[in-house]
Parts: structure tokens; C-alpha cells; sequence
């Protein structure tokens, strides 16, 4: 299967394809951190949809999570050119559709999410409600339930200006989920 993940730069989503073997490809405006002939350094916007079977975007979330509600009222015009750039992904000419992002704004904006899973389903021990809407994708189900200590790593990273980068990875047995389970799809 021909898979892009956009809006990508740790390549996680796209290595656990690959090594289930797709031809899958990462598309952000920033390098990725595992170096990779398939990474694209572009806006997705610039990019031939059509060629692919299946796009995961994770939008950047900076304007639409619920964490930053307080600030909506003085980011009208960015959280405005946020949506319309989920409205972009979910729109895209591609037969099979995943968008992340955690719980906010696009609930009410754009649709409900189909699904919130945690990674604690995928072998992580800690919770952070992600929210995920599916264009003829089945929900994800758990892969690796653990019931160890659930921490909110996410919501304590530290203060600096790579915060953001921190919290945005992937969790790989999220990814490998994604892999294994979409990745089989006619």
C-alpha cells in the first residue's frame, strides 16, 4: 500500500509501514529525526494526493486542543487557518483517512472524532486521550493492554522549546497498530 503521513517529522508512522512493507512516505515542513530518502520537507498542500492509498495526518494541534481553550479568544484568525487546514486533510483525494488530534475545537467544528483511544491500549503506561477520524477505516482496536501505572507523561514534559516536539511523537506501539492493523486492508 502507498501510505503518507502528514504533518510528520520523528518518521515513527512511517517506519513502522515500511517495515511492514509499504511504500510509505512522511511529509513535513521540518526534517525528520530518522533520516530517510522517504521524507518529504514540503507543505502537504504541494504534494500529489491522488498517487496515495491511504494519508494519516496529525495536524499541528497548537490552535485546536482543548489544552490551549483559553487563548481561542485571541488566535481567532490562526485556530480559523488550523481548521481549514484539517478540513484540507479530510477532504484529501485519498481512498482511506486518518486525522489525530487530541480533544478540542474540532468536535464541534468539523464532526465528532470516531474514535478516542489511550495509549495504554498499545503498550504504553500512561494516558492521553487521542481523538482520531476515520474515511473508511476501521476503529483501531487495543493491541497491548497494559494496566501498569498510567502516568500523563505528556501533560508534565518539562518547560523549554522543545515541549512541544516532545509531546507531538508518536508513540510506537500506537504506530505499529496503525501498521498492522490498517495496513492489511483490500
Amino acid at each position: 500500500m502507498r501510505v503518507l503521513v502528514a504533518c510528520e517529522f520523528s518518521g515513527i508512522v512511517r517506519d513502522a509501514f515500511a517495515a511492514r512493507g509499504h511504500d510509505a512516505w512522511s511529509c513535513d515542513l521540518l526534517a525528520t529525526e530518522r533520516p530517510s530518502m522517504q521524507h518529504l520537507e514540503v507543505d502537504i498542500r504541494a504534494v500529489p494526493l491522488e498517487s496515495f492509498e491511504l494519508l494519516i495526518a496529525f495536524p499541528p494541534c497548537r490552535y485546536l486542543a482543548r489544552s490551549g481553550a483559553r487563548w481561542w479568544p485571541t488566535r481567532q484568525h490562526e485556530q480559523a487557518e488550523a481548521i481549514d487546514f484539517v478540513r484540507f486533510l479530510l477532504a484529501a483525494p485519498v481512498p482511506r483517512i486518518a486525522l489525530e488530534n487530541p480533544r478540542g475545537i474540532l468536535a464541534s467544528v468539523v464532526r465528532p472524532p470516531d474514535q478516542v483511544v489511550q495509549p495504554w491500549w498499545f503498550g504504553h503506561p500512561e494516558v492521553k486521550a487521542t481523538c482520531l477520524w476515520l474515511k473508511n477505516l476501521p476503529p483501531l482496536q487495543p493491541s497491548a493492554l497494559t494496566f501498569e501505572l498510567r502516568t500523563a507523561r505528556v501533560h508534565r514534559e518539562r518547560p523549554g522549546p522543545d515541549r512541544w516536539r516532545r509531546r507531538a511523537r508518536t508513540l510506537p506501539g500506537f504506530a505499529a497498530a496503525m501498521a498492522t492493523q490498517w495496513g492489511t486492508l483490500e
